[in-house]
């Protein structure tokens, strides 16, 4: 069974407001119950400066994951991921490169040079 942030006694992950209404819109358009639907934030192995974040729509969160809940769309994380990404904010960015969601993670000691993957 997931847990809630509160329970398992993590940092929050937050979403800011443009994060959430950008994440929201997916879920929306897909008819989906953001009840139980939301944002799966994970961190894997790779890029040049060893992890990078990983993101998807999930209808709902899988057994072990956290579950973080406010004033926007659910966040799941995996137990694995969340070391990594503790007290993290979701932001929503436009630039020259596009737009697109981005974590500000305050556990980074490093990012690689085009800024897709870290170390902590």
């Amino acid at each position: 069974m997931s847990t809630t942030a509160e329970e398992s006694e993590q940092p929050e992950i937050e979403v800011s407001g443009t994060a959430s209404d950008r994440a929201l819109a997916p879920l929306e358009k897909e008819n989906l119950d953001t009840e139980t639907a939301g944002l799966g934030l994970f961190v894997q192995q790779g890029g040049c400066a060893g992890l990078s974040y990983g993101m998807r729509f999930d209808t709902s969160p899988d057994k072990d994951d956290i579950v973080y809940e406010h004033h926007g769309p659910r966040v799941f994380v995996d137990p694995a991921s969340i070391q990594y990404i503790s007290g993290s904010v979701v932001e929503y960015e436009t630039g020259r490169q596009g737009a697109g969601f981005d974590v500000e993670n305050p556990n980074v000691v490093s990012e690689c040079g085009c800024g897709e993957s870290f170390r902590t």
